[in-house]
């Protein structure tokens, strides 16, 4: 194995308090604690679905609303994905997932190209998923792509049932990351980029 693919980040605001562990090279153990039900859960799918071992506290202004704690743990998750990838030396870099959970059907392409770009297309039927507004569920992923930088298009095919719709969406950006961030051993430490970089 490689130079240690973790990180550890923090994020404190007069809105939030987050800490967020992240081991790219796990088996997929999950401890999400944000106070959003759906959101532990949609986050847990990553985790599991992606082989990559997350821990995140956080604390925010759930009286308030659900928008900061929201944003802010994906702003800090996606830094912790970049501190983790390093110079993203040696790995897969592109990779894509479609999954379907009963009627719903979602597919997430990632390129970890260090450009911050997210494209996600859901036709939601309700308001809220749980605690969670839907309409975070873009934002999330936008603040995640922007701090991992990288480049995401997520797009929920087909499906009724909301919970069925977001959850197949983050096991396929689950599987879709862990495929992305994999290490190739044929690139034996080579950046997968004719530039010769991917963080600059």
């Amino acid at each position: 194995m490689a130079a240690d693919r973790r990180a550890t980040v923090t994020r404190e605001t007069k809105e939030t308090k987050i800490r967020v562990e992240l081991n790219l090279d796990g088996r997929g153990d999950a401890e999400v604690t944000t106070g959003i039900g759906m959101l532990d859960h949609l986050l847990s799918q990553v985790a599991r679905h992606g082989l990559i071992d997350i821990t995140i506290e956080a604390k925010g202004d759930l009286e308030t609303d659900e928008h900061h704690t929201v944003e802010d743990v994906g702003l800090a998750l996606g830094r912790a994905l970049d501190e983790a990838l390093g110079k993203r030396e040696g790995i897969v870099r592109m990779a894509d997932a479609t999954v379907p959970l009963d009627e719903a059907l979602a597919t997430v392409a990632i390129d970890l190209s260090g450009r911050s770009y997210a494209a996600v297309d859901v036709d939601w039927t309700g308001e809220r998923m749980g605690e969670l507004p839907t309409v975070l569920v873009e934002h999330l992923l936008w603040s995640f792509a922007s701090e991992g930088k990288l480049t995401l298009h997520g797009r929920v095919l087909s499906g009724v049932n909301d919970h069925h719709k977001g959850e197949a969406l983050f096991k396929a950006l689950g599987r879709a990351l862990g495929a992305a961030s994999r290490l190739d051993p044929r690139q034996a430490g080579r950046t997968p980029s004719t530039k010769g970089t991917l963080t600059s």
